[in-house]
């Protein structure tokens, strides 16, 4: 049986449904996620995937893996960011993240790992960037940052017209402590400075969004995605103008805002 939220509904063009708890939101969003896929797989060869690396994404990824019947040996994955200038072992790659989370788990047909320790930063972006043009991108499973952020699109970087798919960014301070919030690293001087990620018309170009968001950190941030104004100065309100895009929230993240 399907969970049921507690509140549904619009904001221009995004659906929101937001769940009693996390659990129950992840577990929405991931039967969701595998009944989209299934679908598609029945009607095209493979499915080409985008996922977001972070605790907020907990929940869906373990009840994803789960979820019965998803032929997995037709689907390709990516993921949305790499910290650069960490070891290429290091625990807090978002790769390694994914791995352990995801990509071992269930057999995918092919997976792309960003390379954040590549010695040309440049031509890593632009070798991920061509991988990603060799077919569309169909879903992306993605979280939204306290700052506003998608992927590592902070504000001061965003940029809803980027010509590039793939870019090197510097990371704002307030993206910075959120990793340390988020307890991936134990203080900010720990934290790297620089990222590669997709930028926002990449991860825009997916033709289905899921994006999910738990959590009273991320109150402020969801109330400014849903204002009503579409801006860099909070990149997450662009995901209100996508064609199709669900936002699924827990009671702490949407805060009742009835706005």
């Amino acid at each position: 049986m399907e969970l049921e939220p507690v509140l549904k509904r619009r904001k221009d063009r995004l659906h929101i449904e937001v769940y009693d708890n996390r659990r129950a939101m992840g577990e929405a969003a991931a039967k969701r996620i595998a009944a989209l896929m299934r679908k598609l797989l029945a009607e095209q060869d493979e499915v080409r995937m985008v996922f977001a690396a972070a605790p907020s994404q907990n929940e869906m990824l373990e009840a994803l893996v789960r979820e019965p019947d998803v032929e997995w040996p037709r689907v390709t994955g990516f993921h949305m960011d790499e910290y650069i200038g960490l070891d290429e072992h290091a625990p807090e790659r978002f790769s390694a993240f994914l791995t352990n989370k995801l990509f071992s788990r269930v057999p995918f047909r092919e997976v792309h790992l960003l390379r954040g320790h590549a010695p040309d930063e440049a031509a890593e972006a632009a070798r991920y960037a061509g991988l990603l043009k060799q077919g569309p991108i169909d879903i992306v499973c993605l979280g939204v940052g306290e700052n506003g952020h998608i992927a590592f699109n902070d504000p001061p970087v965003a940029d809803f017209q980027d010509p590039l798919l793939v870019k090197k960014v510097e990371l704002d301070l307030l993206c910075r402590q959120q990793q340390v919030n988020d307890g991936c690293f134990p203080d900010l001087a720990s934290v790297p400075t620089h990222a590669l990620t997709l930028t926002v018309p990449a991860l825009t170009s997916g033709k289905h969004l899921f994006c999910i968001v738990p959590g009273k950190r991320k109150r402020e941030a969801v109330r400014r995605m849903l204002s009503g104004t579409v801006t860099t100065a909070c990149p997450a309100s662009i995901l209100t103008v996508h064609p199709s895009c669900t936002l699924f929230c827990d009671r702490d993240a949407y805060g009742g805002e009835e706005g």
